[in-house]
């Protein structure tokens, strides 16, 4: 995490013609072919939103993803790797730094407070899913920073919350041909953040440019950490990477500034093919935010909520019992099964990634809670046996609705079979903000935090707007 080795290299393809665009903060005009002003495009978007810009319903739901952001944090806070990030960030020597690390008294500079307080959000993998897989947990932390540091107001927050979710979309949803390998939520996450910060910091369309060009150098995160405490550490480290890469172009800093489309540039490192028609003209229009993320009711992969949703409705109704199981076929698509490889977990963050004990502990337990995602719970005998019966494989009807197929066969020869609808908090069948509300209730109380100030959290946030810095939430989240 220290920047100075990010940067040995930097980008040596900066010319003369920025130069010129650096004195009047406008951008050049000739980039090569393929893709011309994509990543001007994105920074004039950045420069020139406005909070009036955003539809009341766009905030609306951008509250709920806050509300339950910051309701993660503080899970987050309490979790095993919680105390192993203060214990390194305390390592680095900071000598002053006035931004907080939610769920605690500590205070330290912005960017690595964005650091502890992404991978504090991540850490129980339970934060809202969409576009490029987790759009708040990247954008959220640094935006929270840069604002306690510059007593910014609650408006200046959504803005820059709004302005960086819509960047980390928007260059998901152009990502037609993605690098398997990459984590999305850590790639596309960098540019959400660096485009919240670039905001923020008040950068004019060529250091914006430039800061989107710095943390693309940035951008990385491996599929193949999921289940291990790295995959909340890849997610935290971009929420970091967006406040160095802004407050090195505000200093002068200079990199490619059409680092999108260029033929050696981002898009073609991430996967190849990329479509400039889902950007170019529709950033805002409409807002993604617009149609909803999928906040979680369990504490998992976005992929198993909708399965958990029923198996849990199925259990109930028809009174299924663990012992009374043969087994249990669950059939996605070839991507699900890919993401979720798990088959055979034994620590806690490995279950979060294995429909296998998703459907088990549902079974046995009556409740996927966080309590119930700790290694504990995963090594139990129980658990481990029903594992076994439980199968996880491509269902070719999956491609034809987009549901899940569930089959229970019973001892006693009997069959249920259903297919899985949408699940509870996803933008088809939304949670209200008192249901969040809950969440976050549930969240503090893993914390072990103070039933007042979590309630003040929910107060502040649902009127957020009004609010003229963030002195009164910030005491709220820390000690």
């Amino acid at each position: 995490m220290i920047r100075r080795d990010f940067f040995k290299n930097s980008l040596v393809m900066a010319g003369s013609a920025l130069s010129l665009g650096r004195a009047t903060g406008a951008l050049p005009t000739d980039e090569p072919s393929g893709s011309p002003g994509l990543t001007r495009h994105i920074s004039e978007f950045i420069v020139n939103a406005k909070y009036e810009d955003i539809p009341e319903d766009a905030i609306a739901l951008g509250k709920k993803s806050i509300l339950d952001g910051f309701g993660l944090a503080l899970a987050g806070s309490a979790s095993d790797m919680a105390p192993l990030i203060r214990q390194y960030l305390k390592t680095l020597g900071f000598v002053e730094g006035n931004a907080s690390v939610i769920g605690t008294s500590m205070k330290i500079p912005a960017g690595f407070a964005a650091l502890a307080n992404g991978v504090s959000i991540h850490a129980h993998d339970y934060d809202d899913a969409g576009g490029s897989g987790h759009p708040t947990v990247t954008v959220l932390p640094p935006a929270f920073a840069l604002c306690e540091v510059g007593r910014r107001s609650g408006k200046d927050f959504l803005l820059a919350y709004h302005t960086g979710v819509e960047v980390e979309c928007r260059l998901a949803a152009a990502s037609s041909d993605r690098n398997d390998a990459f984590h999305s939520t850590s790639t596309f996450g960098s540019f959400g953040s660096a485009a919240a910060c670039a905001k923020l910091r008040g950068l004019n369309p060529v250091q914006t440019a430039y800061a989107l060009g710095i943390v693309s150098t940035q951008a990385a995160g491996l599929r193949a950490n999921f289940g291990s405490m790295t995959k909340p550490l890849q997610v935290g480290h971009a929420a970091g990477n967006g406040v160095a890469a802004a407050d090195l172009a505000a200093i002068g800093w200079t990199a490619s500034d059409i680092i999108l489309e260029d033929p050696l540039g981002f898009f073609k490192a991430a996967g190849e093919r990329f479509d400039p028609d889902v950007i170019l003209n529709h950033m805002g229009k409409p807002w993604t935010v617009s149609s909803g993320f999928e906040i979680k009711r369990f504490p998992c992969g976005a992929i198993q909520q909708p399965v958990m949703d029923e198996v849990l409705r199925l259990a109930t109704e028809k009174n299924i019992r663990a012992h009374d199981v043969e087994r249990v076929e669950v059939g996605g698509n070839a991507s699900n099964v890919k993401t979720l490889f798990r088959h055979r977990p034994t620590t806690g963050l490995e279950g979060k990634f294995s429909m296998e004990f998703a459907v088990s502990i549902l079974l046995l337990d009556r409740k996927a809670n966080l309590s119930q995602f700790s290694d504990a719970v995963v090594k139990r005998a129980d658990i481990q046996e029903m594992i076994r019966r439980v199968t996880f494989s491509v269902d070719p009807g999956f491609n034809k609705d987009g549901n899940f197929a569930l089959k229970f066969t019973m001892k006693d020869g009997t069959i249920f079979s259903t297919r899985t609808g949408p699940a509870k908090g996803s933008p088809k069948n939304p949670m209200t903000y008192d249901e969040v509300a809950d969440k976050l209730r549930g969240c503090a109380e893993f914390a072990k935090w103070p039933t007042l100030q979590a309630e003040q959290v929910i107060a502040l946030v649902k009127t957020l707007e009004r609010e003229p810095d963030m002195n009164r939430l910030t005491m709220a989240l820390t000690g």
